[in-house]
C-alpha cells in the first residue's frame, strides 16, 4: 500500500473501532510500527485523530480541567448512584478522607453515619456540607484554596497528611487509563492525593465511565495502590475484566 492507502485503511477502522493499535495496524498492513507511528502522527497533524501510547483514538484521551461548578451538571445521575454505592465500603471504619472532585463530593452529601465518624478533606465543599452533620468531626487541611476545585493544595496541607492514618481515601480523579494509570488535570492537587494515598489503609477510586480511557496532566497513582473503583453501568465488560485482573474489586452502581 502506498501512504495514502495505509491512511485510508486507518481512518476506517477508527471509525468503525473507535481506536486501534500499532501492533494491529501493523499486521494488518504489513509494515512496521516505525511506518505506522509515523502515519498516526501525520494524521494527527491533520486533526483526523488523537494518538494514544500504542495507538490511536477517534476521541481525545486527554481530560482538561474545568471548574468544579461545570463538572457538577455532568452526568450528575450517575454520581449520585456511584456515591450511594460507595457508601457500603466504609463499613466499620472510624475515619475516611474525601478527596477533591463532584463525585467525591455527592459521598459526602449522603453520608449520615450512625456512630461517630472522622473526615478528613482539602475539600471545602464537604467541610461545609459536613460540618453540622450528627456523629461527622471533620478536619480540613490547610492550604491555598484553588478556585477551580475549591480544594487546597500544597505544603501546609500535604505536612498535615504527614502525621495522619486514617481507614479509607475516597479519591476522585479525571482519568483511567489502562496503562497510565489513575491521574488529574491539576499538578499540585496530583502531588497531594499520592500523600493522601500514603495516609490511607485502602483507598476507593469514584469515577463515571466517562473517565475511563483518559488521561489527565498529573499522574496520581498506579492500580496497584487502589482496591475499589466504584462506577456506573456504561463500563464495557471487557474493561472490568481487565480492572478486576489488575487486583480492583469493581462496583458497578
Amino acid at each position: 500500500m502506498n501512504i495514502t492507502e495505509r491512511h485510508e485503511l486507518i481512518l476506517k477502522k477508527l471509525k468503525e473501532d473507535g481506536h486501534v493499535s500499532i501492533p494491529e495496524l501493523s499486521d494488518l498492513i504489513k509494515v512496521s510500527g516505525v511506518t505506522i507511528r509515523k502515519d498516526l502522527k501525520l494524521l494527527e497533524d491533520k486533526n483526523l485523530l488523537f494518538r494514544t501510547r500504542g495507538g490511536g483514538s477517534i476521541n481525545n484521551p486527554y481530560a482538561n480541567e474545568r471548574s468544579i461548578n461545570e463538572k457538577e451538571l455532568i452526568n450528575a445521575g450517575e454520581k449520585q448512584r456511584i456515591a450511594k454505592a460507595a457508601l457500603s465500603i466504609i463499613d466499620h471504619n472510624d475515619s475516611i478522607m474525601i478527596g477533591s472532585g463532584t463525585t467525591v463530593f455527592e459521598l459526602a452529601r449522603c453520608l449520615y453515619p450512625t456512630s461517630h465518624l472522622t473526615v478528613i478533606t482539602p475539600a471545602t465543599k464537604v467541610t461545609l456540607e459536613l460540618c453540622n452533620r450528627p456523629n461527622v468531626e471533620v478536619l480540613q487541611l490547610g492550604g491555598i484554596v484553588r478556585q477551580n476545585s475549591s480544594s487546597v493544595a500544597g505544603s501546609y496541607a500535604e505536612r498535615i497528611l504527614e502525621e495522619i492514618s486514617c481507614g479509607i481515601l475516597f479519591l476522585g480523579v479525571d482519568g483511567i487509563d489502562l496503562d497510565f494509570g489513575f491521574s488529574i488535570t491539576n499538578l499540585a492537587e496530583a502531588s497531594l492525593n499520592q500523600k493522601m494515598i500514603n495516609s490511607a489503609r485502602a483507598v476507593a477510586v469514584l469515577a463515571d465511565s466517562t473517565k475511563l480511557g483518559r488521561r489527565g496532566l498529573g499522574k496520581v497513582c498506579d492500580f496497584d495502590q487502589v482496591q475499589y473503583l466504584v462506577t456506573d453501568d456504561k463500563v464495557p465488560a471487557a474493561t472490568v475484566e481487565i480492572l478486576e485482573e489488575k487486583g480492583l474489586k469493581v462496583i458497578i452502581a
